[in-house]
C-alpha cells in the first residue's frame, strides 16, 4: 500500500533532473524539490507536528504552495487546501474547524494574516511562502537550517493525509478526511482510465485547493511537470497549454466555454494534449464538438465530490468520440460516464433499497475511494453512510450500458404544483442558447404552485436575449410545468471559488422572509 508521498518519490527516483514544478518564478527539478521537502518535513517535525495534525495552505496556484504540500505529506501532516477565492471568514472557519496549528500563506494575503491569527487561537506557526521581510518568516529561509535527508517515519498508510473541504454551497464547509488509501484508490482509477502516454505536463490552472491539485499527484508518479498559473484567465491558459506542450489539465466547463469563445484560440497548438478533463457539470453537445475540434480527441469528463475524490464516474476520450459518431449514443454526452474499475456505484431509494436499471434514485458509492467521514462531525459522517453505502446527495439513474446520468442535487429539486422538477434539464436547454453564458434555475415562492420555476440568466458579453425566447425554447422541448414561469437577466451570477454557480445565493434573493427554504 502506498502513502501519498510515494507518488512523488517514484517521480524523484526515475526522473531526478526533470522539472517537477514550473511557475512564473522559474522551474524546479525533482531533485531540488525532494531535498526541500525533506527540510520542510524535518522543520514541521521539529516544530511539534504529529501524524494527522493539519497544515493549511492559503495561496493562489504556485510552486512554493505545492512544495509546502509535498513537505507536509512527507511529515505525515494533513493538507488543508484553503480556497484562495473564498472569503476570509470562510477560511478562518476552516482553519479553526480543522484545529490547524500550521499555516503557509502567500504574500498576497499579508493584509489578512493579522486578523487570521487573532481569530484562530490554535495557530502556532505561520510562514510566508514567497517573500522574505514580511510579518512572518519566509518558508525557504525557515527550512534552510534543517537536514536535507528524509526523516525516518513509521508507515502511515491507514492514516488521514488530507482534509478536502466540501463545497461551501450548503452551510459551513466540512472537511472530508482522506487517508493514504483513499488517495491510492483515486490514483489507481486515474492510472487505469487515463493511462500515461508520454511524460505528463499537468497544467494547474483552476484552484490547486480543489480538483486541479488532486489531479496533480498521479502525474508526479511518472515524473510529471506541474505548471502552475496563479489566475485562470482564458488567454493565459491557452498560451500555457501551447508553450509547455501540456498533456493534462482539469477545468470547469464555464472556463472551457470562455476559452472556446476566445478570438485567439485558433492561434495555438494543443497537439500534446492527452486528457483535457472537465467536471462539475456536463458540457452541451455542441460545446463538446467545438472542444474536440480545438483541443483534439482528449476531452474527459469526471464526476466526483469531496467525499469520494474525482471518480464516481468517468467519460473517457473514447466514450466522447463513440457518442459523437453514433446518433443513438449521442445522449451519453449528458452522462458523467461509467463507474471506474475501483468503485461500485448504484442508485438507492428512500428505504435503502437499490433500484432497477433506468430508475431514478440517490447515487450511492462503495469502495476504498470513499473518505473516512467529516473531521469532527460524527453525526454528518454517519448520516452519509446509511445502509452501508456513501450517499452523494445526487439523484440519478444508469442506462442499459452502465452510463450514469445525474438528474439533480437532491436538495435542488423544485416541487411545483406537487410535481418534482429537476433544474438541470432546464438549465441544459438554456445553456444551448447561443447568447447564454450561464444560468441557474431555481424554485421561487408562489401562492398557487408552492414554488414556481424561475431562470436567472447571465448573457455573454454584448449578446442579447429576452424572457419570451428563453421560455419558448424550454416549452418547445419540455413539459409545460417544467418551463420557467419567469426569466431574469443578471450581469453576474454568484460563483464559488471554483467557478460553480451558488444557487443558495441566487435563491436568497427570492426566499428572504419565508419560513420554508428548500
Amino acid at each position: 500500500s502506498m502513502r501519498l508521498i510515494d507518488y512523488f518519490e517514484r517521480g524523484l527516483r526515475y526522473h531526478p533532473e526533470r522539472a517537477c514544478l514550473i511557475d512564473a518564478s522559474g522551474e524546479y527539478s525533482y531533485r531540488d524539490v525532494g531535498a526541500r521537502s525533506h527540510r520542510t518535513a524535518n522543520a514541521l517535525l521539529a516544530g511539534g507536528l504529529k501524524v494527522e495534525d493539519t497544515v493549511a495552505i492559503l495561496s493562489p496556484n504556485g510552486a512554493p504552495a505545492f512544495e509546502a504540500w509535498i513537505g507536509a505529506a512527507r511529515a505525515g501532516g494533513v493538507w488543508v487546501g484553503l480556497a484562495a477565492l473564498a472569503s476570509i471568514d470562510e477560511n478562518i472557519f476552516v482553519i479553526n474547524n480543522r484545529d490547524t496549528e500550521w499555516l503557509f500563506y502567500h504574500s498576497s494575503f499579508e493584509d489578512e494574516i493579522a486578523r487570521i491569527k487573532a481569530e484562530c487561537p490554535k495557530l502556532k506557526h505561520v510562514l510566508c511562502l514567497d517573500k522574505a521581510g514580511l510579518s512572518h518568516p519566509y518558508f525557504f529561509d525557515f527550512i534552510a537550517n534543517f537536514e536535507p535527508d528524509a526523516p525516518e517515519l513509521p508507515d502511515h498508510r491507514d492514516k488521514v493525509i488530507s482534509h478536502f473541504t466540501s463545497g461551501g454551497t450548503t452551510g459551513q464547509p466540512k472537511g472530508a478526511m482522506w487517508s493514504n488509501l483513499t488517495w491510492e484508490a483515486w490514483c489507481a482509477n486515474a492510472f487505469a482510465h487515463m493511462p500515461v502516454k508520454k511524460p505528463p505536463v499537468f497544467l494547474i490552472a483552476s484552484a490547486m485547493s480543489h480538483g486541479a491539485g488532486v489531479f496533480a499527484w498521479p502525474a508526479l508518479a511518472f515524473g510529471g511537470s506541474l505548471v502552475c498559473i496563479a489566475r485562470p484567465e482564458p488567454l493565459t491558459i491557452l498560451k500555457a497549454m501551447h508553450d509547455h506542450r501540456v498533456t493534462h489539465t482539469f477545468l470547469p466547463p464555464t472556463l472551457i466555454y470562455m476559452m472556446l469563445a476566445h478570438p485567439q484560440a485558433q492561434e495555438f497548438d494543443f497537439s500534446a494534449m492527452d486528457y483535457f478533463v472537465y467536471g462539475g457539470a456536463p458540457m452541451s453537445v455542441d460545446k463538446v464538438k467545438q472542444a474536440i475540434e480545438l483541443f483534439g480527441p482528449s476531452m474527459t469528463q469526471i464526476y466526483g465530490q469531496a467525499e469520494c475524490p474525482c471518480t464516481i464516474g468517468i467519460l473517457s476520450p473514447a466514450d466522447h468520440l463513440e457518442a459523437l459518431s453514433d446518433p443513438a449514443k449521442e445522449g451519453r454526452l449528458l452522462s458523467c460516464g461509467r463507474p471506474p474499475v475501483f468503485v461500485q456505484v448504484e442508485m438507492m431509494d428512500e428505504n435503502g433499497d437499490l433500484v432497477a436499471q433506468g430508475e431514478w434514485g440517490e447515487i450511492v458509492v462503495r469502495g476504498t475511494i470513499v473518505s473516512l467521514g467529516y473531521y469532527g462531525d460524527e453525526e454528518a459522517s454517519e448520516a452519509n453512510r446509511a445502509h452501508g453505502w456513501h450517499h452523494t446527495g445526487d439523484i440519478g439513474y444508469k442506462d442499459e450500458d452502465g452510463f450514469i446520468y445525474i438528474v439533480d442535487r437532491k436538495k435542488d429539486m423544485i416541487i411545483t404544483g406537487g410535481l418534482n422538477v429537476f433544474p438541470i434539464e432546464i438549465e441544459r436547454l438554456i445553456w444551448s442558447h447561443p447568447a447564454v453564458l450561464d444560468c441557474a434555475v431555481i424554485g421561487v415562492p408562489d401562492q398557487k404552485w408552492g414554488e414556481a420555476v424561475k431562470a436567472v440568466v447571465e448573457l455573454k458579453t454584448s449578446e442579447t436575449a429576452n424572457e419570451a425566447e428563453i421560455i419558448a425554447l424550454c416549452k418547445d422541448k419540455l413539459s409545460a410545468y417544467k418551463a420557467p414561469k419567469t426569466v431574469e437577466f443578471w450581469d453576474n451570477l454568484p460563483r464559488s471559488g471554483v467557478g460553480k454557480v451558488l444557487k443558495r445565493k441566487v435563491r436568497e434573493r427570492y426566499w428572504a422572509g419565508y419560513e420554508r427554504k428548500i
